[in-house]
């Protein structure tokens, strides 16, 4: 069984629903857990509010909008466990997806959901993390070497110079700091987690979003058991990797 860590809301549902598909597909059992044990939605505005004009460009495309609505539908989604109740000794591997709006602070600056990483690392289990899922490893120390679990190893995480920053500066105008998280970008706080800046890897220059029949547009790092990936457009790559790794580790 695979865990699925949600924060409270706004979540992208493209980076959550379009690996809980997948697995789905594969007869892969998913459980997910929130803050407080209550059934959590994704980000409105992916959803269904959009972006006028920018829709094209910012908005969750419906197929994979589509995902997101039978995820939500099943009686694992509407029943969650809450962090502190959850026993990582029960689960094959951890899955966190990301998303830019406030409520992802309550998944990003949980205590109990930094608990519940270490343990997958400590035991070596199967991580994926993409966009801002990425910041809760960074933000996990082991406590034997007091450094992120993400440290020595390669990963890659929301861009900021193609990603978040031109995001938010486009729409600062109407949304203010809904694409900012945080002052500090998701990239500048990951690649400070690391032990080299070079262990933050990039991907190709000009990002493309991939598809289910075009999985070869997405970029994902794996490191070991460890799978990272960058936005939403790299997810259906990711999903189909995360498969792979849950494959290689069950052989």
């Amino acid at each position: 069984m695979i865990l699925m860590l949600l924060p409270t809301a706004d979540y992208d549902p493209t980076e959550s629903s379009v690996p809980w598909q997948a697995m789905r597909n594969a007869g892969i059992e998913v459980c997910f857990a929130t803050p407080e044990g209550l059934p959590a939605y994704a980000d409105s505005r992916l959803v269904d509010i959009g972006f006028g004009p920018l829709n094209p460009l910012l908005m969750t495309r419906d197929a994979d909008r589509a995902s997101y609505a039978r995820m939500i539908e099943t009686p694992s989604f509407q029943a969650p466990l809450a962090y502190a109740d959850i026993d990582p000794n029960l689960y094959d591997g951890l899955l966190i997806p990301g998303g830019h709006a406030k409520g992802m602070r309550s998944l990003l600056e949980s205590d109990q959901a930094r608990r519940i990483v270490l343990h997958f690392f400590k035991a070596d289990k199967p991580v994926a993390a993409v966009c801002h899922g990425v910041l809760l490893l960074a933000r996990t120390l082991d406590p034997d070497s007091g450094l992120s679990v993400l440290h020595g190893r390669k990963v890659t995480a929301l861009l900021a110079n193609t990603m978040e920053l031109p995001a938010w500066i486009i729409t600062a105008p109407w949304l203010g700091r809904y694409y900012r998280t945080y002052p500090q970008t998701v990239e500048a706080e990951v690649t400070a987690a690391l032990s080299s800046p070079a262990n933050f890897l990039r991907g190709p220059l000009v990002a493309t979003r991939d598809s289910a029949g075009q999985t070869q547009r997405g970029f994902v790092v794996r490191d070991g058991r460890l799978l990272t990936a960058r936005w939403p457009g790299d997810c259906h790559r990711f999903a189909a990797e995360w498969l792979g790794l849950l494959s290689d580790t069950r052989t």
